[in-house]
Protein backbone atom coordinates (compact mmCIF):
# COMPACT_ATOMS: atom_id res chain seq x y z
CA UNK A 1 0.00 0.00 0.00
CA UNK A 2 1.12 3.96 -0.95
CA UNK A 3 2.06 5.76 1.43
CA UNK A 4 -0.86 8.17 0.10
CA UNK A 5 -3.53 5.17 -0.03
CA UNK A 6 -2.97 4.99 4.05
CA UNK A 7 -3.39 7.92 4.60
CA UNK A 8 -6.50 8.45 2.73
CA UNK A 9 -7.37 5.24 4.21
CA UNK A 10 -6.68 6.35 7.95
CA UNK A 11 -8.57 9.48 7.23
CA UNK A 12 -11.71 7.75 6.22
CA UNK A 13 -11.67 6.08 8.92
CA UNK A 14 -11.62 8.89 11.55
CA UNK A 15 -14.04 10.51 9.45
CA UNK A 16 -16.17 7.59 10.15
CA UNK A 17 -15.34 7.81 13.37
CA UNK A 18 -16.30 10.92 14.17
CA UNK A 19 -19.57 10.81 12.46
CA UNK A 20 -20.34 7.87 14.80
CA UNK A 21 -19.57 9.52 17.78
CA UNK A 22 -21.56 12.86 16.51
CA UNK A 23 -24.51 10.45 16.29
CA UNK A 24 -24.04 8.63 19.65
CA UNK A 25 -23.91 11.84 21.40
CA UNK A 26 -26.64 13.92 19.87
CA UNK A 27 -29.65 14.40 21.49
CA UNK A 28 -32.19 12.66 21.12
CA UNK A 29 -35.35 13.45 18.21
CA UNK A 30 -38.23 14.65 20.88
CA UNK A 31 -41.64 14.38 19.99
CA UNK A 32 -43.86 17.34 20.50
CA UNK A 33 -45.56 16.61 23.72
CA UNK A 34 -49.03 16.58 23.92
CA UNK A 35 -51.27 19.06 24.79
CA UNK A 36 -53.24 18.96 28.00
CA UNK A 37 -55.94 20.95 29.03
CA UNK A 38 -55.96 24.31 30.98
CA UNK A 39 -56.55 24.69 34.69
CA UNK A 40 -60.20 25.56 33.84
CA UNK A 41 -61.21 21.69 32.90
CA UNK A 42 -61.99 18.78 34.87
CA UNK A 43 -63.00 15.50 35.17
CA UNK A 44 -66.82 15.41 35.83
CA UNK A 45 -65.72 12.16 37.93
CA UNK A 46 -63.94 14.60 40.22
CA UNK A 47 -66.70 16.79 40.66
CA UNK A 48 -70.02 13.96 40.54
CA UNK A 49 -69.15 10.69 40.90
CA UNK A 50 -72.77 9.94 40.49
CA UNK A 51 -73.48 11.05 37.21
CA UNK A 52 -73.57 7.73 34.96
CA UNK A 53 -70.68 7.63 31.84
CA UNK A 54 -70.86 5.81 28.77
CA UNK A 55 -68.78 7.14 26.69
CA UNK A 56 -69.85 6.69 23.02
CA UNK A 57 -66.38 7.53 21.32
CA UNK A 58 -65.01 5.30 23.40
CA UNK A 59 -66.57 2.24 21.40
CA UNK A 60 -67.59 1.02 17.89
CA UNK A 61 -71.36 1.73 18.71
CA UNK A 62 -71.65 4.98 17.12
CA UNK A 63 -72.25 6.51 13.76
CA UNK A 64 -68.49 6.15 12.28
CA UNK A 65 -68.66 2.60 13.70
CA UNK A 66 -65.20 2.52 15.46
CA UNK A 67 -63.29 4.29 18.36
CA UNK A 68 -62.69 7.85 17.75
CA UNK A 69 -59.70 10.22 17.42
CA UNK A 70 -58.48 11.29 20.53
CA UNK A 71 -60.71 9.12 22.53
CA UNK A 72 -58.15 7.27 24.91
CA UNK A 73 -60.47 6.81 27.64
CA UNK A 74 -64.06 6.57 28.63
CA UNK A 75 -63.77 9.57 30.46
CA UNK A 76 -66.45 12.61 30.57
CA UNK A 77 -63.44 15.87 30.76
CA UNK A 78 -65.72 19.61 31.13
CA UNK A 79 -65.25 22.79 31.87
CA UNK A 80 -65.51 23.33 36.13
CA UNK A 81 -68.44 25.71 35.72
CA UNK A 82 -69.79 23.27 33.27
CA UNK A 83 -69.76 20.19 35.44
CA UNK A 84 -70.50 22.09 39.15
CA UNK A 85 -73.92 23.13 36.89
CA UNK A 86 -74.21 18.74 36.01
CA UNK A 87 -73.96 18.16 39.93
CA UNK A 88 -76.49 20.55 40.76
CA UNK A 89 -79.13 19.68 38.30
CA UNK A 90 -77.99 15.77 39.23
CA UNK A 91 -79.10 16.65 43.03
CA UNK A 92 -82.68 17.86 41.84
CA UNK A 93 -82.48 14.24 39.65
CA UNK A 94 -81.99 12.12 42.51
CA UNK A 95 -84.53 13.46 44.81
CA UNK A 96 -86.76 12.53 42.07
CA UNK A 97 -85.60 9.09 41.48
CA UNK A 98 -83.20 9.68 38.72
CA UNK A 99 -79.81 10.27 37.57
CA UNK A 100 -77.86 11.97 34.49
CA UNK A 101 -76.11 9.92 32.20
CA UNK A 102 -73.42 11.55 29.31
CA UNK A 103 -72.61 10.18 26.07
CA UNK A 104 -70.02 12.91 25.36
CA UNK A 105 -68.46 16.07 26.70
CA UNK A 106 -65.36 17.90 25.50
CA UNK A 107 -64.59 16.52 22.16
CA UNK A 108 -60.67 16.95 20.55
CA UNK A 109 -60.47 19.03 17.25
CA UNK A 110 -59.15 15.42 16.10
CA UNK A 111 -62.00 13.83 16.49
CA UNK A 112 -64.26 16.50 14.95
CA UNK A 113 -61.75 15.70 11.95
CA UNK A 114 -62.51 12.28 12.16
CA UNK A 115 -65.57 12.91 11.55
CA UNK A 116 -65.49 15.03 8.49
CA UNK A 117 -63.40 12.80 6.65
CA UNK A 118 -65.43 9.83 7.25
CA UNK A 119 -68.69 11.91 5.82
CA UNK A 120 -66.74 12.26 3.17
CA UNK A 121 -66.48 9.07 2.26
CA UNK A 122 -69.87 8.36 0.67
CA UNK A 123 -69.02 4.34 0.92
CA UNK A 124 -68.71 3.89 4.17
CA UNK A 125 -71.89 3.23 5.64
CA UNK A 126 -71.39 0.21 7.74
CA UNK A 127 -73.76 1.66 11.03
CA UNK A 128 -76.56 3.52 8.41
CA UNK A 129 -79.36 1.11 9.47
CA UNK A 130 -78.84 2.68 12.64
CA UNK A 131 -77.75 6.21 13.03
CA UNK A 132 -79.32 7.82 9.85
CA UNK A 133 -81.50 5.15 7.78
CA UNK A 134 -83.69 7.69 5.70
CA UNK A 135 -80.62 10.37 5.70
CA UNK A 136 -78.44 10.13 2.31
CA UNK A 137 -74.79 10.68 3.21
CA UNK A 138 -73.93 12.81 1.03
CA UNK A 139 -76.07 15.60 2.85
CA UNK A 140 -75.04 15.04 6.19
CA UNK A 141 -73.08 18.69 5.51
CA UNK A 142 -76.15 20.24 4.02
CA UNK A 143 -78.48 19.03 6.95
CA UNK A 144 -76.20 19.76 9.26
CA UNK A 145 -75.62 17.07 11.01
CA UNK A 146 -72.09 17.02 10.12
CA UNK A 147 -69.16 20.11 11.11
CA UNK A 148 -65.54 20.96 10.99
CA UNK A 149 -66.04 22.59 14.16
CA UNK A 150 -68.17 21.45 17.06
CA UNK A 151 -69.04 23.26 20.68
CA UNK A 152 -68.23 20.09 22.37
CA UNK A 153 -63.93 21.02 21.70
CA UNK A 154 -64.70 24.42 23.67
CA UNK A 155 -65.49 22.28 26.87
CA UNK A 156 -69.10 23.33 27.71
CA UNK A 157 -70.97 21.35 25.73
CA UNK A 158 -72.64 18.13 26.81
CA UNK A 159 -74.34 15.10 25.10
CA UNK A 160 -76.87 13.39 28.09
CA UNK A 161 -80.00 11.89 28.79
CA UNK A 162 -81.94 10.79 32.24
CA UNK A 163 -82.02 7.15 33.67
CA UNK A 164 -84.35 5.71 36.03
CA UNK A 165 -83.07 4.61 39.32
CA UNK A 166 -82.19 2.22 40.04
CA UNK A 167 -80.36 1.70 36.91
CA UNK A 168 -80.38 -1.37 34.52
CA UNK A 169 -76.87 -2.63 32.93
CA UNK A 170 -76.36 -2.29 29.49
CA UNK A 171 -75.29 -4.60 27.86
CA UNK A 172 -72.26 -4.15 25.40
CA UNK A 173 -72.80 -3.72 21.70
CA UNK A 174 -70.59 -5.99 19.35
CA UNK A 175 -69.56 -4.73 16.03
CA UNK A 176 -71.29 -6.47 13.25
CA UNK A 177 -73.95 -6.95 14.74
CA UNK A 178 -77.64 -6.67 13.60
CA UNK A 179 -78.83 -2.67 13.21
CA UNK A 180 -81.93 -1.20 13.95
CA UNK A 181 -83.41 2.18 13.35
CA UNK A 182 -82.69 4.23 15.87
CA UNK A 183 -86.26 6.28 15.83
CA UNK A 184 -87.44 2.66 16.15
CA UNK A 185 -89.86 1.55 19.36
CA UNK A 186 -87.58 2.21 22.33
CA UNK A 187 -88.24 -2.29 22.53
CA UNK A 188 -86.56 -2.61 19.38
CA UNK A 189 -83.64 -0.72 18.99
CA UNK A 190 -80.25 -1.02 20.85
CA UNK A 191 -80.93 -1.02 24.34
CA UNK A 192 -80.51 1.69 26.85
CA UNK A 193 -80.66 1.84 30.51
CA UNK A 194 -82.18 5.62 29.53
CA UNK A 195 -85.66 6.72 29.83
CA UNK A 196 -87.15 6.72 26.28
CA UNK A 197 -86.56 10.03 24.67
CA UNK A 198 -88.51 8.83 21.09
CA UNK A 199 -84.83 8.05 19.53
CA UNK A 200 -81.71 7.17 20.31
CA UNK A 201 -78.64 8.94 20.62
CA UNK A 202 -77.37 10.67 18.06
CA UNK A 203 -79.81 9.63 15.53
CA UNK A 204 -79.49 11.56 12.72
CA UNK A 205 -83.14 12.43 12.02
CA UNK A 206 -86.20 15.27 12.54
CA UNK A 207 -87.42 12.89 15.06
CA UNK A 208 -84.30 13.97 17.35
CA UNK A 209 -85.72 17.66 17.54
CA UNK A 210 -86.45 18.35 20.46
CA UNK A 211 -89.60 20.11 20.25
CA UNK A 212 -90.94 17.44 17.57
CA UNK A 213 -94.32 17.41 17.22
CA UNK A 214 -94.72 13.51 17.03
CA UNK A 215 -92.88 13.05 20.07
CA UNK A 216 -95.92 12.86 22.47
CA UNK A 217 -96.94 11.48 25.84
CA UNK A 218 -94.47 9.63 28.05
CA UNK A 219 -91.21 10.89 25.43
CA UNK A 220 -92.50 14.50 25.38
CA UNK A 221 -92.28 14.69 28.91
CA UNK A 222 -89.02 12.61 29.57
CA UNK A 223 -87.58 15.70 26.95
CA UNK A 224 -88.92 18.35 29.11
CA UNK A 225 -87.57 16.65 32.26
CA UNK A 226 -84.18 16.83 31.00
CA UNK A 227 -84.60 20.11 29.35
CA UNK A 228 -86.49 21.87 31.98
CA UNK A 229 -83.71 20.81 34.98
CA UNK A 230 -80.38 21.90 33.02
CA UNK A 231 -82.19 25.29 31.60
CA UNK A 232 -82.74 26.09 35.35
CA UNK A 233 -78.94 26.06 35.38
CA UNK A 234 -77.86 27.70 32.85
CA UNK A 235 -77.72 24.99 29.95
CA UNK A 236 -79.16 25.88 26.83
CA UNK A 237 -80.54 22.84 24.69
CA UNK A 238 -79.78 22.82 20.82
CA UNK A 239 -82.96 22.56 19.25
CA UNK A 240 -81.99 19.97 16.60
CA UNK A 241 -80.47 17.25 19.24
CA UNK A 242 -82.76 16.96 22.21
CA UNK A 243 -79.40 15.35 23.96
CA UNK A 244 -77.54 18.11 23.39
CA UNK A 245 -76.49 21.07 25.51
CA UNK A 246 -74.02 23.88 26.49
CA UNK A 247 -73.71 25.69 29.72
CA UNK A 248 -73.66 29.67 29.10
CA UNK A 249 -71.58 31.73 29.49
CA UNK A 250 -68.79 29.59 28.01
CA UNK A 251 -65.39 29.98 29.29
CA UNK A 252 -63.39 29.72 26.08
CA UNK A 253 -66.40 30.64 23.49
CA UNK A 254 -63.63 31.18 20.64
CA UNK A 255 -61.46 28.11 21.43
CA UNK A 256 -61.26 24.68 20.06
CA UNK A 257 -58.86 22.97 21.77
CA UNK A 258 -57.70 19.36 20.68
CA UNK A 259 -56.10 17.95 23.87
CA UNK A 260 -56.83 14.02 23.95
CA UNK A 261 -59.52 12.73 26.43
CA UNK A 262 -57.41 10.95 28.74
CA UNK A 263 -56.67 11.23 32.87
CA UNK A 264 -53.45 12.64 32.12
CA UNK A 265 -55.01 15.74 30.51
CA UNK A 266 -56.51 16.76 33.60
CA UNK A 267 -53.98 15.15 35.71
CA UNK A 268 -53.88 17.48 38.70
CA UNK A 269 -56.68 19.59 38.06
Amino acid sequence: MTRRASALRTLLATGAALVSLAAATAPAAQADPEPTAPKEFVALRSVDPTIIQEMRYTTAHNFVGERIDGYRQPLCILTLPAAKALRQAQRQLLRRGYSLKVYDCYRPQRAVDHFVEWAKDLDDEAMKKEFYPHVDKSRLFEDGYIAEKSGHSRGSTVDLTVVKLPARPTRPYVPGEPLVACHAPASERFPDNSVDMGTGYDCFDTLSHTEDPRIQGEQRANRHLLKSTLSGLGFVNLAEEWWHFTYKPELFPDTYFDFPVARRSVAGH
